[in-house]
Protein backbone atom coordinates (compact mmCIF):
# COMPACT_ATOMS: atom_id res chain seq x y z
CA UNK A 1 0.00 0.00 0.00
CA UNK A 2 2.68 2.50 0.70
CA UNK A 3 4.45 2.14 -2.30
CA UNK A 4 1.33 2.78 -4.16
CA UNK A 5 0.50 5.55 -2.02
CA UNK A 6 4.50 7.13 -2.71
CA UNK A 7 4.53 5.88 -6.61
CA UNK A 8 1.09 8.07 -6.73
CA UNK A 9 2.43 11.12 -5.10
CA UNK A 10 6.22 10.90 -7.12
CA UNK A 11 4.09 13.20 -9.72
CA UNK A 12 1.95 14.97 -7.50
CA UNK A 13 2.47 19.22 -7.58
CA UNK A 14 0.80 20.17 -4.79
CA UNK A 15 1.41 18.35 -1.15
CA UNK A 16 3.36 20.13 1.09
CA UNK A 17 3.77 17.96 4.23
CA UNK A 18 3.79 14.33 4.34
CA UNK A 19 3.01 12.08 8.02
CA UNK A 20 3.68 8.51 7.63
CA UNK A 21 4.13 7.93 11.33
CA UNK A 22 4.35 4.63 13.35
CA UNK A 23 3.23 2.30 9.36
CA UNK A 24 5.99 -0.48 10.12
CA UNK A 25 7.68 0.63 6.26
CA UNK A 26 10.13 -1.84 5.48
CA UNK A 27 12.91 -2.52 2.71
CA UNK A 28 10.42 -1.29 -0.26
CA UNK A 29 8.85 1.63 1.48
CA UNK A 30 12.62 3.00 1.82
CA UNK A 31 13.33 2.42 -1.36
CA UNK A 32 9.94 4.16 -2.16
CA UNK A 33 10.60 6.51 -0.24
CA UNK A 34 14.43 6.76 -1.99
CA UNK A 35 12.27 7.61 -5.07
CA UNK A 36 9.66 9.86 -3.85
CA UNK A 37 12.52 12.09 -3.06
CA UNK A 38 14.04 12.27 -6.23
CA UNK A 39 11.43 12.76 -8.21
CA UNK A 40 9.53 15.03 -6.75
CA UNK A 41 9.56 18.85 -5.97
CA UNK A 42 7.09 19.59 -3.56
CA UNK A 43 6.97 17.85 -0.46
CA UNK A 44 9.13 19.85 1.88
CA UNK A 45 7.70 17.97 5.34
CA UNK A 46 8.46 14.27 5.61
CA UNK A 47 7.64 12.31 8.76
CA UNK A 48 9.03 8.81 9.28
CA UNK A 49 8.89 8.52 13.46
CA UNK A 50 8.29 4.92 14.70
CA UNK A 51 9.25 2.46 11.23
CA UNK A 52 11.83 0.56 11.93
CA UNK A 53 13.90 1.93 8.70
CA UNK A 54 17.12 1.44 10.54
CA UNK A 55 16.88 -2.13 10.43
CA UNK A 56 17.29 -2.54 6.91
CA UNK A 57 20.26 -1.31 5.48
CA UNK A 58 20.00 -1.50 2.15
CA UNK A 59 16.28 -0.21 1.71
CA UNK A 60 17.47 2.89 4.01
CA UNK A 61 20.91 3.26 1.68
CA UNK A 62 18.80 3.88 -1.01
CA UNK A 63 16.16 6.14 0.88
CA UNK A 64 19.73 8.64 1.60
CA UNK A 65 20.62 8.33 -1.57
CA UNK A 66 17.39 10.10 -2.92
CA UNK A 67 18.06 12.62 0.61
CA UNK A 68 21.18 13.13 -1.14
CA UNK A 69 19.96 14.08 -4.78
CA UNK A 70 16.52 16.18 -3.00
CA UNK A 71 17.19 20.28 -3.17
CA UNK A 72 13.40 20.61 -1.98
CA UNK A 73 13.08 18.90 1.38
CA UNK A 74 13.14 21.16 4.28
CA UNK A 75 12.44 18.88 7.30
CA UNK A 76 12.53 15.46 8.16
CA UNK A 77 11.46 13.25 11.09
CA UNK A 78 13.12 9.96 11.85
CA UNK A 79 12.72 9.05 15.42
CA UNK A 80 12.71 5.96 17.17
CA UNK A 81 13.67 4.17 14.14
CA UNK A 82 16.63 2.01 15.44
CA UNK A 83 19.37 3.77 13.32
CA UNK A 84 22.58 2.51 14.13
CA UNK A 85 26.25 3.56 12.99
CA UNK A 86 26.36 2.93 10.13
CA UNK A 87 23.07 4.52 9.01
CA UNK A 88 24.42 7.65 10.35
CA UNK A 89 27.29 7.59 8.12
CA UNK A 90 24.57 6.84 5.27
CA UNK A 91 22.74 10.01 6.35
CA UNK A 92 25.92 12.14 6.91
CA UNK A 93 26.95 10.89 3.25
CA UNK A 94 23.47 12.48 1.70
CA UNK A 95 24.21 15.61 3.96
CA UNK A 96 27.05 16.50 2.31
CA UNK A 97 24.64 16.20 -0.87
CA UNK A 98 21.72 17.87 0.43
CA UNK A 99 21.70 21.79 0.04
CA UNK A 100 17.94 22.03 1.05
CA UNK A 101 17.10 20.03 4.27
CA UNK A 102 17.05 22.87 7.42
CA UNK A 103 15.44 20.74 10.16
CA UNK A 104 16.50 16.63 11.18
CA UNK A 105 15.07 14.78 13.97
CA UNK A 106 16.77 12.02 15.27
CA UNK A 107 16.07 11.05 18.36
CA UNK A 108 15.88 8.03 20.54
CA UNK A 109 17.80 6.05 17.77
CA UNK A 110 21.02 3.98 18.52
CA UNK A 111 23.29 6.29 16.74
CA UNK A 112 26.46 5.72 18.66
CA UNK A 113 29.30 7.43 19.01
CA UNK A 114 30.87 6.74 15.83
CA UNK A 115 27.67 7.99 13.87
CA UNK A 116 27.95 11.43 16.15
CA UNK A 117 31.17 12.06 14.94
CA UNK A 118 29.98 11.06 10.93
CA UNK A 119 27.24 13.36 11.55
CA UNK A 120 29.73 16.23 13.19
CA UNK A 121 32.14 16.28 9.91
CA UNK A 122 29.35 16.04 7.50
CA UNK A 123 28.23 19.34 9.16
CA UNK A 124 31.75 21.25 8.01
CA UNK A 125 30.08 20.60 4.36
CA UNK A 126 26.53 21.04 5.33
CA UNK A 127 25.89 24.86 5.46
CA UNK A 128 22.00 24.72 5.39
CA UNK A 129 21.10 22.73 8.65
CA UNK A 130 19.88 24.75 11.07
CA UNK A 131 18.49 22.32 13.50
CA UNK A 132 19.33 18.50 14.15
CA UNK A 133 18.29 16.68 17.40
CA UNK A 134 20.09 13.83 18.72
CA UNK A 135 18.72 13.49 22.44
CA UNK A 136 18.79 9.68 23.18
CA UNK A 137 21.73 8.22 20.79
CA UNK A 138 24.16 7.62 23.63
CA UNK A 139 26.68 10.16 21.79
CA UNK A 140 28.94 11.92 23.73
CA UNK A 141 28.30 15.04 25.46
CA UNK A 142 31.74 16.91 23.73
CA UNK A 143 30.04 15.62 20.08
CA UNK A 144 26.48 17.44 21.16
CA UNK A 145 27.90 20.42 22.01
CA UNK A 146 30.15 20.23 19.01
CA UNK A 147 26.56 19.88 16.79
CA UNK A 148 25.07 22.43 18.65
CA UNK A 149 28.07 24.86 17.93
CA UNK A 150 27.44 23.80 14.08
CA UNK A 151 23.96 24.44 13.61
CA UNK A 152 24.50 28.00 15.86
CA UNK A 153 26.94 28.98 13.29
CA UNK A 154 25.00 27.63 10.15
CA UNK A 155 21.96 30.38 11.43
CA UNK A 156 24.20 33.24 12.28
CA UNK A 157 25.64 32.43 8.65
CA UNK A 158 21.96 31.94 7.01
CA UNK A 159 21.30 35.30 9.08
CA UNK A 160 24.20 37.35 7.51
CA UNK A 161 23.54 36.00 4.39
CA UNK A 162 20.21 37.18 4.19
CA UNK A 163 21.41 40.65 5.60
CA UNK A 164 24.18 40.92 3.13
CA UNK A 165 21.97 40.31 0.64
CA UNK A 166 19.14 42.88 1.63
CA UNK A 167 22.48 45.41 1.59
CA UNK A 168 23.46 44.50 -1.67
CA UNK A 169 20.68 44.92 -3.39
CA UNK A 170 19.70 48.15 -1.51
CA UNK A 171 23.59 49.46 -2.10
CA UNK A 172 22.76 48.30 -5.98
CA UNK A 173 19.66 50.73 -6.20
CA UNK A 174 21.76 53.59 -4.71
CA UNK A 175 24.62 52.96 -7.49
CA UNK A 176 22.23 52.66 -10.20
CA UNK A 177 20.57 56.31 -9.06
CA UNK A 178 24.16 57.56 -8.72
CA UNK A 179 24.75 56.28 -12.46
CA UNK A 180 21.51 57.75 -13.46
CA UNK A 181 21.92 60.82 -12.13
CA UNK A 182 26.08 61.18 -13.02
CA UNK A 183 24.63 60.18 -17.00
CA UNK A 184 21.83 62.89 -17.26
CA UNK A 185 24.80 65.31 -16.29
CA UNK A 186 26.86 63.71 -18.64
CA UNK A 187 24.15 64.14 -21.22
CA UNK A 188 23.43 68.12 -20.17
CA UNK A 189 27.33 68.77 -20.41
CA UNK A 190 27.41 67.10 -23.75
CA UNK A 191 24.27 69.24 -25.23
CA UNK A 192 26.01 73.01 -23.91
CA UNK A 193 29.33 71.66 -25.23
CA UNK A 194 27.29 70.56 -29.08
CA UNK A 195 25.36 74.15 -28.63
CA UNK A 196 28.91 75.99 -27.76
CA UNK A 197 30.19 73.83 -30.99
CA UNK A 198 27.49 74.98 -32.97
CA UNK A 199 27.50 78.65 -32.02
CA UNK A 200 31.29 78.45 -33.03
CA UNK A 201 30.47 76.91 -36.23
CA UNK A 202 28.11 79.67 -36.98
CA UNK A 203 29.88 82.51 -36.05
CA UNK A 204 32.79 80.77 -38.43
CA UNK A 205 29.92 81.09 -41.37
CA UNK A 206 29.03 84.07 -40.80
CA UNK A 207 33.21 85.58 -40.61
CA UNK A 208 33.40 83.44 -43.62
CA UNK A 209 30.49 85.41 -45.62
CA UNK A 210 31.63 88.68 -44.33
CA UNK A 211 35.12 88.00 -45.87
CA UNK A 212 33.68 86.67 -48.81
CA UNK A 213 31.72 89.55 -49.32
CA UNK A 214 34.86 92.13 -48.54
CA UNK A 215 36.74 90.08 -51.18
CA UNK A 216 33.92 90.91 -53.58
CA UNK A 217 33.49 94.52 -52.91
CA UNK A 218 37.45 94.62 -53.50
CA UNK A 219 37.24 93.13 -57.08
CA UNK A 220 34.95 95.52 -57.86
CA UNK A 221 36.82 98.17 -57.14
CA UNK A 222 39.80 96.52 -58.57
CA UNK A 223 37.61 96.36 -62.14
CA UNK A 224 36.98 100.22 -61.47
CA UNK A 225 39.96 101.15 -61.16
CA UNK A 226 40.88 99.33 -64.81
CA UNK A 227 38.01 100.46 -66.57
CA UNK A 228 38.85 104.49 -64.93
CA UNK A 229 42.87 103.83 -66.00
CA UNK A 230 41.37 102.80 -69.91
CA UNK A 231 39.62 106.02 -69.94
CA UNK A 232 42.46 107.89 -68.94
CA UNK A 233 44.17 106.05 -72.21
CA UNK A 234 41.41 106.58 -74.13
CA UNK A 235 41.50 110.29 -73.53
CA UNK A 236 45.07 110.65 -74.08
CA UNK A 237 44.92 109.38 -77.63
CA UNK A 238 42.10 111.58 -78.51
CA UNK A 239 44.30 114.93 -77.14
CA UNK A 240 47.23 113.37 -79.18
CA UNK A 241 45.05 113.22 -82.34
CA UNK A 242 43.53 116.70 -81.51
CA UNK A 243 47.76 118.07 -81.54
CA UNK A 244 48.24 116.18 -84.80
CA UNK A 245 44.91 117.72 -86.16
CA UNK A 246 46.19 121.27 -84.46
CA UNK A 247 49.84 120.94 -86.02
CA UNK A 248 48.18 120.10 -89.55
CA UNK A 249 45.67 122.90 -89.65
CA UNK A 250 49.08 125.30 -88.41
CA UNK A 251 50.72 124.35 -92.05
CA UNK A 252 47.88 124.92 -93.74
CA UNK A 253 47.44 128.40 -92.14
CA UNK A 254 50.77 129.37 -92.30
CA UNK A 255 50.47 128.00 -96.03
CA UNK A 256 47.39 130.19 -96.60
CA UNK A 257 47.01 132.82 -94.04
CA UNK A 258 46.20 134.83 -96.99
CA UNK A 259 42.79 133.02 -97.29
CA UNK A 260 42.12 131.55 -94.13
CA UNK A 261 42.64 134.70 -91.49
CA UNK A 262 39.26 134.72 -90.97
CA UNK A 263 39.42 130.92 -90.29
CA UNK A 264 41.95 131.65 -88.01
CA UNK A 265 40.26 134.20 -85.75
CA UNK A 266 37.12 131.81 -85.59
CA UNK A 267 39.46 128.78 -83.95
CA UNK A 268 40.97 131.19 -81.70
CA UNK A 269 37.60 132.01 -80.35
CA UNK A 270 36.75 128.58 -80.22
CA UNK A 271 39.96 127.65 -78.55
CA UNK A 272 39.04 130.47 -75.93
CA UNK A 273 35.77 128.96 -75.41
CA UNK A 274 37.26 125.40 -74.98
CA UNK A 275 39.18 126.91 -72.34
CA UNK A 276 36.74 128.13 -70.48
CA UNK A 277 34.54 124.98 -70.79
CA UNK A 278 37.61 123.62 -69.14
CA UNK A 279 38.15 125.86 -66.43
CA UNK A 280 34.27 125.34 -65.63
CA UNK A 281 34.89 121.28 -65.72
CA UNK A 282 38.08 121.80 -63.53
CA UNK A 283 36.03 123.96 -60.70
CA UNK A 284 33.31 121.35 -60.76
CA UNK A 285 35.34 118.46 -60.19
CA UNK A 286 37.16 120.35 -56.94
CA UNK A 287 34.02 120.88 -56.00
CA UNK A 288 33.41 116.66 -56.10
CA UNK A 289 36.63 116.90 -54.35
CA UNK A 290 35.82 118.44 -51.41
CA UNK A 291 32.16 116.70 -50.93
CA UNK A 292 34.18 113.58 -51.13
CA UNK A 293 36.46 114.68 -48.46
CA UNK A 294 33.39 115.64 -45.97
CA UNK A 295 32.04 112.15 -46.66
CA UNK A 296 35.28 110.68 -45.50
CA UNK A 297 35.20 112.85 -42.36
CA UNK A 298 32.23 111.71 -41.53
CA UNK A 299 33.29 107.44 -42.28
CA UNK A 300 36.07 108.12 -39.93
CA UNK A 301 34.21 109.91 -37.51
CA UNK A 302 31.52 106.81 -37.57
CA UNK A 303 34.55 104.67 -37.05
CA UNK A 304 35.71 106.55 -34.00
CA UNK A 305 32.13 105.92 -32.42
CA UNK A 306 32.23 102.26 -33.22
CA UNK A 307 36.13 102.21 -31.44
CA UNK A 308 34.18 103.68 -28.49
CA UNK A 309 31.29 101.00 -28.67
CA UNK A 310 33.76 98.02 -28.58
CA UNK A 311 35.85 99.47 -25.60
CA UNK A 312 32.18 99.56 -23.57
CA UNK A 313 31.72 96.22 -24.73
CA UNK A 314 35.47 95.22 -23.67
CA UNK A 315 34.90 97.05 -19.78
CA UNK A 316 31.44 94.88 -19.63
CA UNK A 317 33.61 91.69 -20.62
CA UNK A 318 35.88 92.42 -18.09
CA UNK A 319 33.03 93.08 -15.51
CA UNK A 320 31.87 89.43 -16.23
CA UNK A 321 35.09 88.16 -15.99
CA UNK A 322 34.92 89.73 -12.07
CA UNK A 323 31.08 88.09 -11.47
CA UNK A 324 32.84 85.03 -12.71
CA UNK A 325 35.50 85.13 -10.42
CA UNK A 326 33.32 86.17 -7.46
CA UNK A 327 31.05 83.15 -8.34
CA UNK A 328 34.19 80.78 -8.01
CA UNK A 329 35.02 82.52 -4.63
CA UNK A 330 31.54 81.91 -3.37
CA UNK A 331 31.66 77.95 -4.28
CA UNK A 332 35.30 77.63 -3.11
CA UNK A 333 33.66 79.08 0.23
CA UNK A 334 30.70 76.85 0.15
CA UNK A 335 33.32 73.66 -0.39
CA UNK A 336 35.18 74.72 2.85
CA UNK A 337 31.97 75.50 4.96
CA UNK A 338 30.69 71.75 3.80
CA UNK A 339 34.09 69.80 4.58
CA UNK A 340 33.95 71.80 8.03
CA UNK A 341 30.59 70.11 8.65
CA UNK A 342 31.90 67.08 8.11
CA UNK A 343 34.33 67.26 10.02
CA UNK A 344 31.62 68.37 12.76
CA UNK A 345 29.27 64.89 11.66
CA UNK A 346 32.86 62.92 12.53
CA UNK A 347 33.25 64.00 15.69
CA UNK A 348 29.84 64.16 16.87
CA UNK A 349 29.78 59.82 15.22
CA UNK A 350 33.16 59.05 16.91
CA UNK A 351 31.55 60.63 20.72
CA UNK A 352 29.09 58.42 19.50
CA UNK A 353 30.92 54.98 19.30
CA UNK A 354 32.47 56.10 22.60
CA UNK A 355 29.67 56.11 24.37
CA UNK A 356 28.03 53.12 22.74
CA UNK A 357 31.33 51.04 23.65
CA UNK A 358 31.07 52.23 27.36
CA UNK A 359 27.57 51.39 27.70
CA UNK A 360 28.37 48.05 25.97
CA UNK A 361 31.28 47.69 28.40
CA UNK A 362 29.24 48.55 31.32
CA UNK A 363 26.28 45.95 30.06
CA UNK A 364 29.21 43.37 29.85
CA UNK A 365 29.77 43.83 33.25
CA UNK A 366 26.39 43.57 34.18
CA UNK A 367 26.15 40.28 32.31
CA UNK A 368 29.14 38.70 34.03
CA UNK A 369 27.70 39.60 37.71
CA UNK A 370 24.27 38.18 36.68
CA UNK A 371 26.26 35.01 35.00
CA UNK A 372 28.00 34.55 38.25
CA UNK A 373 24.91 35.14 40.28
CA UNK A 374 23.18 32.55 38.19
CA UNK A 375 26.07 30.35 38.16
CA UNK A 376 26.26 30.36 42.19
CA UNK A 377 22.50 29.70 42.03
CA UNK A 378 23.07 26.66 39.88
CA UNK A 379 25.52 25.58 42.10
CA UNK A 380 23.63 25.82 45.24
CA UNK A 381 20.51 23.73 43.37
CA UNK A 382 23.25 21.20 41.60
CA UNK A 383 24.05 20.39 45.13
CA UNK A 384 20.75 19.68 46.29
CA UNK A 385 19.73 17.68 43.49
CA UNK A 386 23.49 15.44 44.10
CA UNK A 387 22.16 14.70 47.92
CA UNK A 388 18.33 14.09 46.16
CA UNK A 389 20.21 11.87 43.75
CA UNK A 390 22.46 9.88 46.10
CA UNK A 391 19.18 9.18 48.48
CA UNK A 392 17.25 8.22 45.06
CA UNK A 393 20.05 5.54 44.15
CA UNK A 394 20.43 3.84 47.90
CA UNK A 395 16.22 2.98 47.17
CA UNK A 396 16.46 2.85 43.11
CA UNK A 397 15.54 -0.77 43.48
CA UNK A 398 12.08 0.29 44.96
CA UNK A 399 11.38 3.50 43.82
CA UNK A 400 12.42 3.44 40.16
CA UNK A 401 8.89 5.79 39.42
CA UNK A 402 10.03 7.76 41.56
CA UNK A 403 13.22 8.55 40.06
CA UNK A 404 11.37 8.97 36.72
CA UNK A 405 9.30 11.79 38.03
CA UNK A 406 12.28 12.96 39.63
CA UNK A 407 14.19 13.03 36.03
CA UNK A 408 11.44 14.61 34.67
CA UNK A 409 11.62 17.38 36.97
CA UNK A 410 14.96 17.93 36.59
CA UNK A 411 14.59 18.34 33.31
CA UNK A 412 12.00 20.70 33.58
CA UNK A 413 13.81 22.93 35.22
CA UNK A 414 16.75 22.36 33.19
CA UNK A 415 14.45 23.51 30.52
CA UNK A 416 13.46 26.30 32.66
CA UNK A 417 17.20 27.79 32.85
CA UNK A 418 17.66 27.41 29.49
CA UNK A 419 14.25 29.76 28.21
CA UNK A 420 15.63 32.00 31.04
CA UNK A 421 19.27 32.14 29.49
CA UNK A 422 17.88 32.77 25.81
CA UNK A 423 15.41 35.24 26.76
CA UNK A 424 18.02 37.11 28.77
CA UNK A 425 20.09 36.69 25.16
CA UNK A 426 16.98 37.65 23.36
CA UNK A 427 16.47 40.73 25.37
CA UNK A 428 20.83 41.83 25.10
CA UNK A 429 20.03 41.70 21.49
CA UNK A 430 16.87 43.99 21.59
CA UNK A 431 19.05 46.43 23.27
CA UNK A 432 21.71 46.01 20.22
CA UNK A 433 19.07 46.28 17.24
CA UNK A 434 18.52 49.71 19.30
CA UNK A 435 22.00 50.84 18.86
CA UNK A 436 22.30 49.07 15.49
CA UNK A 437 19.01 51.70 14.68
CA UNK A 438 20.76 54.65 16.48
CA UNK A 439 23.74 54.08 14.16
CA UNK A 440 21.23 54.15 11.00
CA UNK A 441 19.59 57.16 12.05
CA UNK A 442 23.36 58.99 11.86
CA UNK A 443 24.43 57.03 8.74
CA UNK A 444 20.65 58.79 7.56
CA UNK A 445 22.00 62.41 8.89
CA UNK A 446 25.17 61.65 6.63
CA UNK A 447 23.29 61.10 3.33
CA UNK A 448 21.19 63.94 4.28
CA UNK A 449 24.39 66.50 4.46
CA UNK A 450 25.45 64.55 1.16
CA UNK A 451 22.44 65.50 0.01
CA UNK A 452 22.32 68.96 0.77
CA UNK A 453 25.52 69.16 -0.67
CA UNK A 454 24.32 67.97 -3.96
CA UNK A 455 21.86 71.02 -3.83
CA UNK A 456 24.81 73.09 -3.90
CA UNK A 457 26.60 71.75 -6.86
CA UNK A 458 23.37 72.05 -8.26
CA UNK A 459 22.83 75.61 -7.33
CA UNK A 460 26.53 76.07 -9.00
CA UNK A 461 25.25 74.78 -12.21
CA UNK A 462 22.04 76.81 -12.73
CA UNK A 463 24.96 79.78 -12.05
CA UNK A 464 26.90 78.50 -14.93
CA UNK A 465 24.34 77.78 -17.12
CA UNK A 466 23.13 81.59 -15.76
CA UNK A 467 26.98 83.15 -16.84
CA UNK A 468 26.69 80.93 -20.06
CA UNK A 469 23.56 82.64 -20.91
CA UNK A 470 25.20 86.48 -20.59
CA UNK A 471 27.90 85.02 -22.60
CA UNK A 472 25.50 83.95 -25.49
CA UNK A 473 23.52 87.67 -24.75
CA UNK A 474 26.79 89.24 -25.56
CA UNK A 475 27.74 87.30 -28.46
CA UNK A 476 24.26 88.32 -30.11
CA UNK A 477 25.34 92.20 -29.67
CA UNK A 478 28.53 91.44 -30.90
CA UNK A 479 26.78 89.51 -33.88
CA UNK A 480 24.43 92.62 -33.90
CA UNK A 481 27.33 95.24 -34.18
CA UNK A 482 29.14 93.37 -36.96
CA UNK A 483 25.47 93.77 -38.89
CA UNK A 484 26.02 97.71 -38.16
CA UNK A 485 29.20 97.34 -39.62
CA UNK A 486 28.18 95.62 -42.67
CA UNK A 487 25.12 97.69 -43.63
CA UNK A 488 27.70 100.79 -43.13
CA UNK A 489 30.56 98.94 -45.22
CA UNK A 490 27.65 99.20 -48.25
CA UNK A 491 26.88 102.44 -47.87
CA UNK A 492 30.41 103.23 -47.99
CA UNK A 493 30.86 101.07 -51.06
CA UNK A 494 28.06 102.56 -52.81
CA UNK A 495 29.69 106.49 -52.01
CA UNK A 496 32.86 105.10 -53.21
CA UNK A 497 31.30 104.22 -56.64
CA UNK A 498 29.76 107.60 -57.26
CA UNK A 499 33.58 109.32 -56.53
CA UNK A 500 36.14 108.41 -59.67
CA UNK A 501 38.64 111.03 -58.51
CA UNK A 502 41.46 110.39 -55.52
CA UNK A 503 41.57 106.45 -55.86
CA UNK A 504 44.54 105.74 -54.14
CA UNK A 505 43.41 107.53 -51.38
CA UNK A 506 39.97 105.25 -51.39
CA UNK A 507 42.11 102.05 -51.44
CA UNK A 508 44.19 103.07 -48.70
CA UNK A 509 41.17 104.00 -46.50
CA UNK A 510 39.67 100.77 -47.46
CA UNK A 511 42.87 98.85 -46.22
CA UNK A 512 42.71 100.32 -43.15
CA UNK A 513 39.17 99.51 -42.72
CA UNK A 514 40.43 96.11 -43.72
CA UNK A 515 42.75 95.98 -40.46
CA UNK A 516 40.15 97.60 -38.18
CA UNK A 517 38.06 94.27 -38.98
CA UNK A 518 40.41 92.15 -38.69
CA UNK A 519 41.45 93.69 -35.06
CA UNK A 520 37.47 93.08 -34.62
CA UNK A 521 37.69 89.39 -35.38
CA UNK A 522 41.28 88.93 -33.17
CA UNK A 523 38.73 90.52 -30.48
CA UNK A 524 35.73 87.91 -31.30
CA UNK A 525 38.05 85.12 -31.62
CA UNK A 526 40.11 86.26 -27.74
CA UNK A 527 36.20 86.38 -26.94
CA UNK A 528 35.53 82.99 -28.07
CA UNK A 529 38.93 81.56 -26.26
CA UNK A 530 37.81 83.34 -22.78
CA UNK A 531 34.66 81.60 -23.20
CA UNK A 532 36.44 77.87 -23.67
CA UNK A 533 38.27 78.86 -20.91
CA UNK A 534 35.37 79.39 -18.59
CA UNK A 535 33.14 76.33 -19.96
CA UNK A 536 36.54 74.14 -19.04
CA UNK A 537 37.34 75.78 -15.72
CA UNK A 538 33.17 75.07 -14.62
CA UNK A 539 33.62 71.50 -16.24
CA UNK A 540 36.33 71.27 -13.97
CA UNK A 541 34.47 72.67 -10.49
CA UNK A 542 31.78 70.11 -11.55
CA UNK A 543 34.47 67.20 -12.01
CA UNK A 544 35.87 68.19 -8.01
CA UNK A 545 32.01 68.16 -6.91
CA UNK A 546 31.72 64.55 -8.44
CA UNK A 547 35.16 63.62 -6.48
CA UNK A 548 34.46 65.04 -3.39
CA UNK A 549 30.72 63.46 -3.75
CA UNK A 550 32.72 59.49 -4.03
CA UNK A 551 34.43 60.18 -1.05
CA UNK A 552 31.73 60.97 1.23
CA UNK A 553 30.28 57.66 -0.55
CA UNK A 554 33.12 55.79 0.28
CA UNK A 555 33.58 56.73 3.78
CA UNK A 556 29.41 56.02 4.23
CA UNK A 557 30.20 52.68 2.87
CA UNK A 558 33.41 52.60 5.23
CA UNK A 559 30.84 53.37 8.50
CA UNK A 560 28.80 50.68 7.05
CA UNK A 561 31.49 48.36 7.28
CA UNK A 562 32.62 48.59 10.89
CA UNK A 563 28.68 48.50 11.98
CA UNK A 564 28.87 44.92 10.16
CA UNK A 565 31.96 43.94 12.14
CA UNK A 566 30.34 45.40 15.64
CA UNK A 567 27.53 43.48 14.76
CA UNK A 568 29.40 40.41 14.07
CA UNK A 569 31.33 40.62 16.80
CA UNK A 570 28.28 41.08 19.47
CA UNK A 571 26.93 38.19 17.31
CA UNK A 572 29.92 36.28 18.11
CA UNK A 573 30.12 36.99 21.88
CA UNK A 574 26.39 35.88 22.51
CA UNK A 575 27.06 32.97 20.84
CA UNK A 576 30.19 32.66 23.08
CA UNK A 577 28.28 33.34 26.22
CA UNK A 578 25.56 30.70 25.14
CA UNK A 579 27.96 27.82 24.16
CA UNK A 580 29.63 28.44 27.36
CA UNK A 581 26.54 28.14 29.56
CA UNK A 582 25.24 25.05 28.06
CA UNK A 583 28.38 23.44 28.51
CA UNK A 584 28.15 24.21 32.14
CA UNK A 585 25.09 23.06 32.54
CA UNK A 586 26.02 19.66 30.43
CA UNK A 587 29.56 19.49 32.02
CA UNK A 588 27.34 19.07 35.50
CA UNK A 589 27.40 16.50 37.56
CA UNK A 590 22.70 16.10 36.61
CA UNK A 591 24.57 16.45 33.00
CA UNK A 592 26.40 13.19 33.03
CA UNK A 593 24.14 11.32 34.56
CA UNK A 594 21.18 11.61 32.46
CA UNK A 595 23.67 11.04 29.62
CA UNK A 596 24.93 7.83 31.48
CA UNK A 597 21.40 6.86 31.97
Amino acid sequence: GVKLLLHGLCSNTTVKSLDLKGNNLRTVGAEALGKLLRQNKSIRSLILEWNSLGVWEEGFSFFCQGLGTNNFLQRLDLRNNQINHQGAGELAMALKQNASLQELDLRWNNIGLLGGRALLNCLHSNKTLKRLELAGNNVPSDILRAVEQAMDHNQDRQTILSETQNRAYILSKEVLSLKDEKTKQFLDLMDTIDKQREEIAKSGRTSAARISQLQEALDEQHSIMNSLKAKLQMTEAALALSEQKVHNLGELLNATKQEQTSMAERHFMELQQQKQEGIDREGKLLRDLSAASEKNLLLRNQVDELEKKCKVQQDQLFLVKQDLTNTTAELKLRAVQAEERLEMEKRRFKQSLDDMESLRLKEVDHMTQHIEASERSMQDRIQRLEAVRIALEEELSQVKAAALTERGQAEEELIKVRNQARLEEQQRLEHLEEKLRLMTESRDEAQNCCLKQKQMVAEAQAKANQLSLHADGLRRRLEELQQDLNSKEEEKVTEVNKVKVELQEQIGHLQAERTAQDGLREKISALERQLKALSSNHREALLDKEGEISMLLEKLRMKEADISRMREEEAQRASFLQNAIMAYVQGSPLGTHSSRK
